[in-house]
């Protein structure tokens, strides 16, 4: 099991590593080289010979690095996996910059970093992508497949839950508390079911795997998330997600945002909407969105939020006081 030993965590392109790797043996067999025969002259020659290492052509071109954040749709180590892919291709095709892939152990941390402008580019979730436009961020771009951006409830096949009100008194588990699919609209719809806040125990768990499993041990008589990654569950963990099943589902609303801080380069920008916004129209395009799961990148804007502004500003006065926002 990978541990982590920060909060937030960057991924490097695998052809940077393996450059580093290649540089190695060569390194080492110079220095084994230069120590034999330093040993067969006198003491002066030894004093007065330096190694020299070889550097980097004077035409090396410099990549300026700008880091790509996806908020926490698993956590890190799958983020890494599924997303990962997806930060290569566009090092591949924009050689003039570097890209890394910044992945956050939970929600918290990742709004302190979006925020605090930490961000070149990002992919929130609708409602961080609403907040971010007060920090100085511009929507280019959304996923799409909007169907998908709802919640869903999940119990034990063998639960006892039939109806909204057999949740009374019970838990109820939700990544976090600033999860728009996974936290606001289930909390939404067991009000409007006739289920308000403190009737039942909210408990945040940190990730949308963690809510997950909560359900699964019986830990929680429901679990709320969204469908990428009960998706994701079902084909990592089949045995354990036989156990479990949908028994309710939200509306929807515009799904995870893309957006750029607005001193990110405008060319280089439309670059990288270029690449994101065609990759449904090629093969192995195509396959990269199917790791998501999605069937492709968007063009959007600001307005194309205002449905969530106004869920927000609904949620905010009949459910539960959102926290402000820094």
């Amino acid at each position: 099991m990978m541990r982590f030993a920060a909060l937030t965590t960057s991924y490097v392109p695998m052809a940077m590593l393996s450059k580093a790797n290649n540089a190695m043996p060569r390194a080492l067999f110079l220095m084994t080289v230069f120590f034999l025969l330093g040993g067969c002259g006198d003491g002066e020659r030894q004093a007065a010979y330096q190694p020299e290492f070889g550097q980097q052509p004077a035409s090396a071109p410099t990549r300026k690095a700008y880091r790509f954040a996806v908020h926490p749709l698993h956590n890190p180590e799958r983020l890494f996996a599924v997303y990962g892919p997806l930060v290569d291709r566009l090092n591949a095709a924009i050689p003039e910059a570097r890209f890394t892939l910044e992945a956050s152990r939970n929600y918290e941390e990742f709004d302190k970093k979006l925020y605090a402008r930490q961000f070149d580019l990002a992919l929130p979730n609708p409602y961080q992508t609403v907040n971010a436009l007060r920090h100085g961020y511009r929507v280019f771009g959304k996923m799409g497949d909007d169907a998908q951006f709802r919640g869903i409830l999940l119990v034990r096949r063998d639960s006892p839950i039939r109806e909204v009100a057999d949740l009374k008194g019970k838990v109820v588990s939700f990544p976090a508390k600033t999860a728009l699919a996974a936290a606001m609209l289930p909390q939404h719809f067991l009000q409007e079911h006739g289920l308000p806040l403190g009737a039942y125990e909210a408990r945040y768990v940190g990730s949308q795997e963690s809510s997950i499993m909560n359900a699964y041990l019986g830990d929680a008589a429901a679990a709320a998330t969204w469908p990428p990654p009960w998706i994701a569950f079902q084909k990592d963990h089949p045995d354990r997600a036989a156990r479990l099943e949908v028994r309710w589902r939200t509306e929807s609303l515009p799904n995870n945002g893309l957006v750029a801080r607005d001193d990110f380069p405008p060319a280089l920008l439309g670059k990288v909407a270029a690449v994101l916004f065609g990759l449904h129209e090629s093969g192995d395009g195509r396959m990269l969105l199917e790791r998501l799961p999605l069937s492709r990148f968007e063009p959007a804007s600001e307005a194309t939020y205002r449905p969530v502004r106004d869920f927000v500003a609904h949620f905010s006065k009949t459910v539960r006081l959102l926290p402000e926002q820094p």
